[in-house]
């Protein structure tokens, strides 16, 4: 007699014969060996040394209209805090800017810090050190502060890039971070033009709460949030000078909303303060004894 677990084959094998009459090519996907589907490869983004590169496109890109637009803004926030950082050593990791330095300037140049490194994971002639912002060729406490413009977006490993900031920063050193701002118009524009196979719009936009979620579980201190340009990404000249009037608009009505924003951050050190034991004096006794008696207290 028929078991019940051959029962139950019977009946799995009726119901996908029926399935396979009405479905064939549900059926014709059964019969090859369950076999899986090739998986299409994103496209990674990440620091390559190549001249193809997703970061080599995104510093051609600040070469554009457009780019330097967004050069003279981020030039004009980071004139707001990098004057009242101190130090000794100042580096900043990753320079999408280095291909237009030589005609509009360079980011550091408000700063008081005399010794400033430039680190780049592309060659560069203007490029102080060659190395991915990953893994800094840096002493663990050495640097006063770190400048990271938009490398979060352009890495795979954004918590690694933080570590290694934490890692190289000392006690109350800064980090400056440069991001591009998820909740702004051009974001807006990044989905609806189809603009993500093109540098940097290929970027993984990272919003400002969610970076500084990071830096607190890192041990920093967000000091400043500032949001900066707030026109459409447009390349026409003349449209963007008649835009002028949403600066000063973003300013006072949504400055959360700005394509870029900028976070600076304390490393914070908690330090221990030793607790000495507190001796109790001893009690002289005399030979008989009896403690001495003061008649001062009588």
């Amino acid at each position: 007699m028929p078991t019940e677990s051959n029962q139950d084959q019977v009946v799995i094998n009726v119901r996908m014969s029926g399935k396979a009459q009405m479905f064939p090519k549900f059926s014709q996907g059964l019969n090859q060996n369950n076999k899986p589907r090739p998986v299409q490869k994103r496209r990674q983004r990440h620091f390559s040394e190549g001249k193809n590169g997703v970061w080599s496109e995104f510093q051609s890109w600040y070469t554009t209209r457009l780019g330097k637009e967004l050069f003279y803004a981020e030039n004009q926030v980071l004139e707001t805090c990098l004057p009242d950082l101190f130090g000794y050593y100042l580096l900043q990791s990753g320079c999408p800017e280095i291909d237009c330095v030589k005609q509009m300037g360079n980011w550091l140049h408000s700063s008081r810090v005399s010794c400033q490194i430039r680190l780049d994971p592309v060659e560069h002639q203007l490029i102080g050190c060659l190395a991915n912002p990953s893994q800094l060729p840096v002493k663990a406490d050495s640097l006063d502060i770190v400048v990271l413009p938009h490398v979060l977006e352009f890495s795979n490993t954004p918590h690694q890039v933080l570590r290694e900031v934490e890692r190289v920063l000392i006690a109350e050193g800064h980090v400056v971070i440069l991001g591009f701002n998820p909740l702004s118009i051009w974001n807006l524009f990044r989905f609806f033009l189809f603009w993500k196979k093109q540098a940097p719009w290929n970027a993984a936009f990272l919003t400002s709460s969610r970076v500084m979620d990071w830096l607190v579980l890192l041990g920093f201190d967000v000091i400043q949030r500032q949001g900066y340009f707030y026109r459409p990404p447009f390349q026409n000249e003349n449209v963007m000078n008649k835009m002028g009037f949403f600066e000063r608009l973003g300013r006072r009505i949504w400055p959360n909303f700005g394509a870029g924003y900028m976070l600076v951050a304390r490393k914070r050190v908690e330090t221990l303060t030793p607790i000495r034991p507190r001796w109790r004096s001893r009690r002289q006794v005399v030979a008989n004894g009896l403690e001495p008696m003061n008649r001062n207290k009588m």
